[in-house]
C-alpha cells in the first residue's frame, strides 16, 4: 500500500460555481515532484473561473519506493484521466506541465483533437545519448535503484517545492525510453499555440530541451526566457510572472 501523501502534495480539482466557463486546464507536474509545484498557477486560473484538474501522478508525492514500480505508463495514464475529468465538463482544455509534465502535457496533445493549447515550464523534451542510458542501465544491474539527489533546484533561498531528494533509476529510464524517445520528432503533428517558459539556468534539464520544441513544435510559439530562476521556475523567483502570464495566455485562447 503506497504510503500517505506528504502535507501540501495533495491532488486538487476545482469546478467553478455559478458561471458559463466551458473552458479548463490540466496542470502536470515533473518527475520526483508533486502538484505543489503548480498548485499557485491552479489557483490563479480557478479564481480566473476556469475548471481546474491538478492531479498526483502515480509514485509521487508519497515517498521514493512507492516510485519504484511505476513507469511511463502509469503517468501518461492518469494525464489522460485528468484530461477525461476535465473533458467531461468543460469544451475548451489547455493542458500545462513543468519538466517532465510538460512531456506529458506534449503527448496529451498528440493524442487527438480537443487540446486548445499546451504550456511549458523547462519541459523535458530530449532523451539522453546511449552512453547515459547504459550507465542508467549499469546502476540497475549492480542492484542500485535510487541514486541521491540535490533536491528542489531553485534560486529564491525563500523558494520551496514538495519532491523527493532521491532518483528512482528504473522510472527515470521508463521516462526517457517510453515516454521522450517516441516523441521526439512528433511535435510539429501539434499545430495549438504554445506557451513556453524557459530558464537560462537550469541544472536538471538543459535549456537545449526548449529550443528543440520551440524549433520543431506545428503551432505558433510564444517563448520567454526567465533570467532569474531555476528548474522549479514555478517556486522561484518567477513564479508570479508565470502565474499572471499563463492566466492572460489561457483567457486568451480560450475566449469564445
Amino acid at each position: 500500500m503506497p504510503a500517505a501523501l506528504m502535507p501540501g502534495a495533495e491532488p486538487w480539482s476545482y469546478e467553478p460555481q455559478g458561471t458559463d466557463s466551458g473552458a479548463g486546464v490540466v496542470l502536470l507536474h515533473g518527475f520526483t515532484g508533486s502538484p505543489s509545484s503548480l498548485r499557485e498557477i491552479a489557483e490563479r486560473l480557478a479564481g480566473g473561473g476556469f475548471h481546474v484538474e491538478l492531479p498526483c501522478l502515480p509514485g509521487h508525492g508519497t515517498v521514493v519506493d512507492d516510485m519504484l514500480l511505476t513507469d511511463w505508463t502509469d503517468w501518461s495514464g492518469e494525464a489522460a484521466r485528468a484530461h477525461d475529468r476535465l473533458a467531461a465538463r468543460t469544451d475548451r482544455t489547455v493542458v500545462i506541465g513543468q519538466s517532465m509534465g510538460g512531456a506529458l502535457a506534449l503527448w496529451t496533445a498528440l493524442q487527438g483533437p480537443g487540446i486548445s493549447a499546451v504550456v511549458c515550464v523547462n519541459p523535458v523534451v530530449l532523451p539522453q545519448p546511449p552512453e547515459v542510458i547504459e550507465m542508467l542501465q549499469e546502476l540497475l544491474d549492480d542492484g542500485i535503484e535510487v541514486v541521491p539527489g540535490a533536491g528542489p533546484d531553485i534560486a529564491d533561498p525563500d523558494g520551496t517545492d514538495i519532491s523527493y531528494e532521491g532518483t528512482p533509476v528504473r522510472p527515470l529510464l521508463s521516462l526517457l525510453d517510453h515516454g521522450l524517445t517516441p516523441m521526439r520528432d512528433r511535435f510539429g503533428e501539434i499545430d495549438v499555440p504554445l506557451r513556453l517558459f524557459t530558464s537560462r539556468q537550469d541544472h536538471v534539464v538543459e535549456p537545449a530541451n526548449s529550443e528543440h520544441l520551440a524549433a520543431t513544435f506545428g503551432g505558433p510559439v510564444e517563448h520567454t526566457w526567465l533570467e532569474r530562476s531555476y528548474h522549479v521556475a514555478t517556486r522561484d523567483h518567477d513564479r508570479e510572472l508565470i502565474a499572471t502570464e499563463t492566466l492572460a495566455f489561457v483567457e486568451r485562447v480560450t475566449a469564445a
